[in-house]
């Protein structure tokens, strides 16, 4: 197996058509540990079973055969069946569970145009860039004309995450050469390795584009360097076969010092740290779109913090138009979005607390919002079913983090394109038609060079003449994640994150089928707590959870349908 200089965290890629390109592929040594298979010794007719103590005082158990429950050795073969079906190379029973599955298929003219805004939000990201910084404005005109002097080469680190994700997008589909893509993202993360100024491996918000410097006196931020590592490490696995960019990508993140960020708190990160008054009193506290944040710190391998970090954000409930969700009342859409463009949440499910699916969750709050927007029409008459969405944005009257529901008291009608462009991920079909309805309404009036502008108000006339970088930036993610699930594929291939949501208890899960075996009408017979436990391996007991995967399985087969749902 090929070695990975600078990081022994990140496995090489596999051919697209194994089985062993899933994420299973990851954790073989930690299955193969688990199953501790029984040794029988054919001269002692004695079995011999694994202890979990590798001392070397340790010594094998030892127990005549006849008088061991034989439900070990059916346990065990139920298990390496299990793990021959999933992970056997040269042909799985279940072979569409080797790629995960897109989100939606789009009919042509759908993709036509998804394919023209991602490429157009591309641009944005290529033409803006420093090529040798890498770093990314913070926002541009559309029509290319230049910037006030206090806003001009005013780079932001977060859209530089969004960018360096951009690349691995734009090599993927062929708008840039794989090369070009690569020698941009070395140039990136040599700069953030070597010169960018960092404490404790934290950067600056804002930052020169040309020079680096620190500009507006701005803040160490703790959430927009998080944003950053994410590009960071997508960049990783996408040039896994580039061992600087390897090394690069694993200096960054290895030397972020999570436990300095706590400043004293057990659990809660600082929002930042300045010079000149050392931390921000404010405290990353609530659910938003810190959960990026947490994940990463929870996940390092230098510098972690604890996992009790993930319950102690506060969450609040919040139901609207028969939408329930967790969110944090008051704060823009965008928080539902931009954790996700990275991390894969869907079928995963906390194993305590409110066992939240985060991406559902996110699924309720863009409908929510989808139908507070609607209820508007009243005040707005352009709001409509498909007309919407409102968040973090320009305005008439400036940028403003505004939202809903509850309603933000400074909405004016301004339409904000990123709201329904960031949700293309969770409402694909919503969201697209939203989204081509403003151009084919508004045309060239909000829709240009780098795809959609940032706001207007189609009461006022009032349009925006700027985009702005994590606007365009979650546009272009989320539409790569409906169409080809690409972004989600290379950031989980981290170990760093899947380790993080391990430890936090978001495990995967099948939601009920309602067909299940003792779904039917009837109760599910009774049975003593032994022959429970003993019934969940058993093959034979025709209530176990084996029983009734094989049931299903050879319906499926002959059906020739997958048995394993996949989303």
């Amino acid at each position: 197996m090929p070695s990975h200089p600078g990081s022994s965290m990140s496995l090489p890629p596999l051919p697209a058509d194994s089985i062993l390109s899933s994420s299973l592929y990851r954790h073989l040594p930690f299955l193969l540990w688990r199953l501790r298979l029984p040794c029988l010794n054919a001269r002692t007719k004695t079995l011999r079973v694994n202890r979990a103590d590798s001392s070397e005082s340790a010594k094998p158990e030892k127990m005549n055969l006849a008088k061991r429950d034989k439900d070990l050795i059916l346990r065990s073969v139920t298990r390496v069946v299990f793990l021959l079906i999933f992970c056997f190379p040269a042909g799985p029973v279940f072979p569409v569970l080797a790629q995960p599955v897109p989100t939606r298929t789009f009919s042509r003219d759908e993709r036509i145009f998804l394919d023209d805004l991602e490429r157009r939000s591309f641009q944005y990201f290529w033409e803006q860039g420093d090529p040798q910084t890498g770093l990314i404005p913070d926002r541009a005109r559309m029509d290319g004309a230049p910037l006030d002097a206090d806003h001009q080469d005013a780079a932001s680190i977060a859209a530089t995450g969004f960018g360096l994700t951009a690349l691995c997008i734009g090599a993927e589909r062929g708008w840039i050469t794989r090369s070009e893509a690569r020698e941009r993202t070395r140039n990136t993360l040599q700069f953030f390795a070597d010169r960018a100024f960092q404490q404790h491996g934290w950067f600056y918000h804002w930052l020169d584009a040309k020079t680096g410097e620190r500009r507006w006196k701005s803040e160490v931020s703790s959430i927009d360097t998080a944003l950053l590592l994410a590009g960071v490490l997508t960049a990783r696995q996408y040039f896994s076969d580039n061992s600087e960019i390897q090394q690069l990508a694993t200096k960054i993140y290895e030397r972020v010092d999570y436990r300095w960020m706590l400043n004293g708190h057990a659990l809660l990160l600082s929002h930042g740290w300045k010079p000149e008054t050392g931390f921000l009193k404010p405290r990353w506290d609530t659910y938003s779109e810190d959960t990026v944040l947490y994940l990463l710190a929870i996940g390092s391998p230098t510098h972690p913090i604890s996992p009790a970090s993930w319950y102690a954000l506060w969450r609040d409930r919040y139901r609207y138009q028969g939408y329930a969700y967790f969110t944090t009342i008051g704060v823009p859409l965008f928080m539902h979005q931009y954790a996700h463009a990275w991390i894969d949440y869907r079928s995963r499910r906390e194993t305590r607390g409110d066992q939240i699916d985060y991406f559902e969750n996110s699924v309720n709050a863009t409908l929510a919002h989808r139908a507070f927007c609607m209820n508007l029409a009243y005040e707005f008459p352009a709001f409509g079913p498909t007309m919407w969405g409102i968040s973090a944005s320009d305005s008439a009257k400036g940028y403003l983090a505004w939202g809903g529901p509850p309603r933000d008291p400074e909405i004016d009608g301004t339409l904000v394109p990123s709201a329904a462009g960031g949700s293309l991920m969770f409402t694909p079909q919503l969201a697209l038609t939203t989204l081509r309805a403003m151009r084919e309404k508004y045309g060239d009036r909000v829709y240009g060079k780098y795809g959609f502008i940032d706001a207007f108000n189609p009461k006022t006339g009032w349009t925006d003449s700027d985009v702005i970088g994590i606007n365009v930036g979650i546009i272009l993610l989320s539409a790569e994640n409906a169409t080809t699930g690409n972004v989600w594929q290379w950031f989980m291939r981290n170990i760093e994150p899947v380790r993080a949501l391990r430890l936090v208890g978001l495990a995967p899960y099948k939601k009920p089928l309602k067909s299940a075996y003792w779904d039917r009408g009837r109760p599910r017979p009774q049975m003593s707590a032994k022959r429970e436990q003993r019934s969940h391996y058993h093959p034979l007991y025709r209530n176990s959870t084996t029983w009734f995967f094989w049931r299903r399985a050879w319906r499926s087969l002959r059906a020739g349908t997958p048995a394993v749902p996949v989303s």
